[in-house]
């Protein structure tokens, strides 16, 4: 059903740091006003800033962004006609597309239904193969106690080991464990089961047939409520830890006959599924002969969104505005097309060695970034911003494009060099590391790269002189003095 037309006047981001400050910016690019929500600990976001109006939701971190109802009252008090969910929080959660309908306020996203049957591992996996989209082997939801097993153990028999147990409401890498034989089978169903109902509120749990080390291909999708499904190319995100993406490439090296039957399922899934605005079909691919398996689909905007839309030239949530207004989706088939490379890292206040641990209450005592031809930067972060304890820390999404693969290499590592942070630990140096390791730069990876790469974590921690200087003048500025005068 094609909705009437309604011109957005006002949006609401329900969402916080880089992801709101970059809805923001296009929101204002098409004259609307821009109101951001923020919990008390983000009192001194930069985003806040930015916003045409700013209302506090309540105190507690990540728990206010995660209330539907302060958000709908927060739109209403301000008077926005629509809201934008961002990624992460209330953005693939169907209540909250519900309430926003319910509310009279437009939800700029697919619908509840949608969000709610892919947001299920196995609804979804049974309307892509009703859509003859290629889907890995796998259960139904699992039964209750010992019936689950009785079904696992069949599973077993028929496809061997390893498998996953997946939760069905999973995201985010939660909820997932590959299992190796059979005794790991019965000690671990129990507590995948256990998590998943502490992570999602649901212990639901299926099987799926273990592809290993395949590499992890997503097709990013428009769909408007006029029937138009397009893409917008393929992006590569193998380089993962623990099932969550690192580093992120567009488009995806396959052959074009394989990207062109990839594009084709994406497309057939999501008029399968019914999808309307901006989402992403995710694909496990065999390295070595490039067959391909549905495993999920995104319905949102996703954090590397930014290399497809530095290669396409296409504003993402520009259209995703668009398509909530009930505009059709006015993008030329020929004008798709994904000229170069590109590569997206993520710039977090994290110590790579020491299993990722975040740098929280770290202040940025010192922060310059990097520029030049082809260097996009999503973030938002300043010099004396103290990272937070309560939230991620993701400082700055770092884009880089380039004409080829060795032209986008380099210019990622003079970027990354360009950068001077004084303060927490970053990623910055493991992403180096990686781009002087031979099979990267050879365009070689899959999703077992840190593991078959481990010698990427010894790289040399060294601070450069000019850091050191310039933690001197800033120590001297806030001091009034010199401390190692003498």
């Amino acid at each position: 059903m094609v909705p009437e037309k309604k011109k957005i006047k006002k949006v609401l981001i329900a969402n916080r740091g880089e992801i709101a400050l970059r809805i923001i910016r296009t929101v204002k690019d098409l004259g609307l006003e821009a109101i951001a929500v923020y919990e008390k600990p983000d009192s001194e976001a930069y985003y806040i800033r930015i916003a045409d109006d700013a209302i506090m939701i309540g105190d507690r971190p990540r728990r206010e962004y995660l209330d539907i109802e302060k958000i709908i009252w927060a739109a209403r008090k301000s008077g926005a006609d629509a809201i934008h969910p961002g990624y992460g929080f209330l953005s693939e959660n169907a209540d909250f597309s519900a309430a926003c309908e319910k509310a009279g306020i437009i939800f700029i996203g697919p619908p509840p239904k949608v969000i709610q049957n892919m947001g299920n591992k196995v609804v979804a996996r049974r309307i892509m193969e009703q859509a003859g989209v290629p889907t890995v082997p796998g259960t139904g939801t699992l039964a209750a106690g010992d019936a689950a097993m009785e079904q696992a153990v069949s599973f077993v028999n028929q496809y061997g080991c390893p498998l996953m147990l997946k939760a069905c409401a999973g995201g985010g890498g939660r909820g997932i464990r590959k299992i190796s034989n059979e005794e790991e089978l019965k000690t671990q169903l129990p507590l995948v089961r256990a998590e998943t109902r502490s992570a999602f509120n649901d212990d639901s749990i299926y099987i799926e047939k273990c592809i290993e080390s395949p590499r992890h291909i997503e097709i990013q999708i428009l769909a408007d409520h006029h029937g138009n499904v397009i893409h917008l190319g393929s992006r590569d995100c193998s380089i993962q830890r623990r099932h969550q993406k690192l580093l992120e490439i567009a488009p995806a090296n396959l052959p074009a006959g394989v990207l062109e039957a990839m594009y084709d399922a994406a497309i057939k899934g999501a008029r399968a599924a019914g999808y309307v605005n901006a989402g992403t079909v995710e694909f496990l691919v065999d390295g070595k002969t490039n067959e391909f398996w549905f495993m999920e689909m995104n319905t949102r905007l996703q954090v590397e969104h930014t290399v497809t839309e530095e290669l396409t030239g296409v504003d993402i949530v520009r259209q995703q505005i668009k398509i909530a207004e009930g505009e059709a989706i006015a993008i030329p088939r020929e004008r798709v097309h994904m000229l170069g490379n590109a590569i997206q890292v993520r710039i977090n206040a994290e110590d790579p060695k020491n299993n990722f641990m975040p740098e929280g209450g770290k202040r940025l005592e010192v922060y310059q970034s990097p520029g030049g031809p082809g260097v996009r930067l999503d973030g938002a972060v300043y010099q004396g911003y103290r990272i937070p304890t309560d939230y991620d820390s993701l400082m700055v999404k770092m884009t880089v494009r380039g004409y080829d693969w060795e032209q986008t290499l380099q210019r990622l590592k003079q970027a990354l060099n360009g950068f001077l942070i004084v303060g927490p630990k970053t990623t910055i140096p493991f992403y180096l590391a990686i781009c002087e390791e031979p099979d990267f730069k050879a365009g070689k990876f899959d999703t077992g790269y840190l593991e078959t790469h481990e010698q990427i974590f010894n790289y040399a921690e060294k601070e450069r002189e000019v850091a050191k200087l310039t933690k001197l003048i800033a120590e001297i500025h806030a001091k009034k003095m010199n401390p190692y005068a003498y």
